[in-house]
């Protein structure tokens, strides 16, 4: 009898300390159903830096409606580092009250009284890239903070980490934000270091693939202890992934650097138009208040974004390259697809493409564009004189600038 109670006693404690087990088993996974097509946004980093306050962000907001972006389809606004100002004697984080001094739950209130929704940074560090608090010991009140001021987007990036190890620490800020109880995207930005798109897929909605971009077409920038990226060098660093991305989960070749001057009207419309192609999020970098009308027509380009938020959310993919010219394709929704011709030299050529005798198949969907045997309406999504009356029934014959695109959508011929 002695031994039938002592067993039961030992059975209670284990089954009380398994259920107290329970209570602290954290959830890992991202909120699903979001960013099912690839982001759209705006993010303060590459013009402003530092240089961020709440009329300033405010401003953008308004902008964004009056100037056409959220009518083509952007939706946050994305406040980058040093919005940060100090944590209190309980560790909660507070924005800089010079900066923000009606606080970031009334700025959230602002951008969501404008059809918009609001994003912010943090870093899985002691401190941000800029020298600010960062979010490591401090997950879950940092979450919990963002659900209370009404925030949409984390970009969560990767300076001081000292020791850390990327999956666990995202993992960390996942479960956190799961916890608080607000749906959000999470940015993964560890910058491909750690190969997030071999772990992400159920941690975060995107993820950095490389380090940050540079704003030039064709260059590298060499920090000594780091090294910046022009937009054809992260073009190319996405070969290999296009296979861990899809709906809810996307590689990110960093945000835009369309309408901020160094690039020529030209580039802004390859740049755009790759970073499209890939399925990469759209995240305007430039000031959204004093675009030109080139610029603007850029970003709001609605048959280029078609192509961007098709909904099978399959990246786009090089079929070919010579002497500077290539061809890229990605299938769309209903047998259509979207070709690409990108000249990458500094002069014009001309192209003389017969489509029958080109294969054009994606080996991971499993698709064939089939030209020899299907026919395709083209419509040239940036000549606005363009009718859309030619077929892949001809070659297709024409001239593409030097540092800039022809983009077609093919649409099959009932």
């Amino acid at each position: 009898m002695k031994k039938l109670l002592s067993y039961l006693f030992t059975l209670g404690l284990s089954i009380t300390a398994m259920a107290q087990g329970d209570n602290y088993v954290q959830d890992y996974t991202k909120y699903q159903g979001l960013a099912l097509t690839p982001p759209m946004g705006w993010n303060s980093w590459n013009k402003f830096a530092c240089n961020v306050d709440e009329n300033m962000i405010k401003q953008m907001a308004d902008a964004m409606v009056s100037n056409g972006m959220k009518a083509a389809g952007y939706t946050y606004i994305n406040i980058d580092d040093c919005w940060h100002g100090d944590r209190d004697a309980k560790g909660f984080i507070h924005p800089d009250a010079t900066r923000f001094p009606s606080g970031m739950k009334a700025l959230a209130d602002y951008v969501h009284s404008k059809g918009l929704k609001l994003g912010i940074y943090s870093d899985a560090g002691s401190q941000t890239c800029g020298g600010r608090p960062g979010s490591r010991g401090y997950e879950f009140q940092d979450a919990l903070t963002y659900a209370e001021w009404g925030i949409d987007y984390l970009k969560y990036d990767w300076c001081n980490t000292e020791g850390l190890k990327a999956e666990g620490a995202y993992k960390t800020i996942t479960a956190a934000l799961k916890k608080a109880g607000r749906p959000l995207v999470l940015s993964i930005c560890e910058w491909g270091t750690d190969k997030p798109w071999e772990w992400g897929q159920n941690v975060g909605h995107l993820w950095r693939t490389t380090g940050d971009i540079y704003n030039c077409f064709d260059c590298i920038k060499d920090h000594g202890t780091w090294k910046a990226w022009g937009v054809m060098q992260i073009l190319d660093k996405q070969e290999g992934l296009r296979q861990y991305a899809g709906p809810g989960h996307w590689n990110d070749p960093d945000m835009l650097e369309v309408g901020n001057g160094a690039l020529t009207p030209g580039e802004d419309r390859a740049h755009f138009t790759l970073w499209a192609m890939i399925a990469a999020p759209l995240i305007a970098g430039n000031d959204l208040r004093s675009m030109s009308k080139e610029t603007t027509e850029v970003l709001t380009n609605k048959e280029v974004i078609a192509i961007s938020q098709d909904k099978l959310g399959i990246q786009g993919f090089k079929v070919s390259g010579e002497d500077g010219l290539e061809i890229w394709a990605k299938p769309l929704d209903k047998g259509d697809w979207a070709i690409v011709f990108l000249n990458r030299g500094t002069l014009s050529k001309k192209i003389n493409f017969e489509w029958a005798k080109q294969k054009v198949y994606d080996d991971i969907n499993k698709l064939d564009a089939a030209f020899a045997t299907t026919n395709y309406t083209i419509k040239n999504v940036w000549d606005k004189k363009d009718k859309g009356a030619s077929t892949t029934k001809k070659a297709f014959v024409a001239d593409v600038p030097a540092h800039d695109v022809v983009a077609l959508r093919l649409t099959k011929k009932k």
